[in-house]
């Protein structure tokens, strides 16, 4: 699967989930199907819609994710909007994986691990949080302190309060800005 990060991969959207009014979570599958390629928690990838724009995205979903990638995107500019008008079926075009990784499998073993993050800024430590819970043996206790401005703003609430509130190696706590 090793292929070199500038040479763009062709990606079809498979899933597209609607998280906030603004952010939208793309499952992407190579055009045979598969992850476009391996990467590590913390990294991010390129994506582009020739003729539109090319810009920098975290990898959210899991290196432990065998069958796709995920990338959770805020609606905030000519790429992003053009990205939240695809349609499940449709190409783009991602090269990657860019950036160093966290320290998972060096520094960050065997430790306790504390997470902070607003809005979309949960985005980049999805990868590693569900990394974390899909290797307990090798972390200590996970902690998420994660706040937006409303409930209505919250990204992954739904797998946050139902697969991250029941896992016992991982507590969440969830804040909002207005009361509701």
């Amino acid at each position: 699967m090793e292929q070199e990060a500038l040479i763009p991969y062709v990606g079809k959207v498979i899933k597209i989930t609607q998280e906030t009014p603004d952010v939208k979570t793309f499952r992407v599958v190579g055009l045979d199907g598969k992850k476009l390629f391996d990467s590590m928690p913390g990294q991010c990838a390129m994506l582009s819609i020739p003729g539109v724009s090319e810009a920098m995205i975290s990898i959210t979903s899991s290196p432990t994710v065998e069958e796709y990638q995920e990338f959770s995107i805020k609606n905030a500019g000519s790429l992003t909007g053009a990205l939240h008008n695809m349609e499940v079926g449709q190409n783009i075009t991602i090269r990657g994986p860019y950036g160093r990784p966290f320290p998972v499998e060096g520094e960050l073993k065997g430790k306790d691990l504390l997470f902070i993050a607003g809005g979309i800024g949960v985005a980049p430590l999805h990868s590693v949080i569900n990394y974390c819970r899909a290797k307990p043996e090798n972390y200590g206790k996970l902690e998420v302190i994660y706040g937006s401005r409303s409930k209505d703003d919250l990204v992954s609430y739904k797998e946050m309060t139902e697969d991250w509130e029941n896992d016992p190696n991982i507590t969440p706590y969830i804040t909002i800005d207005r009361e509701q």
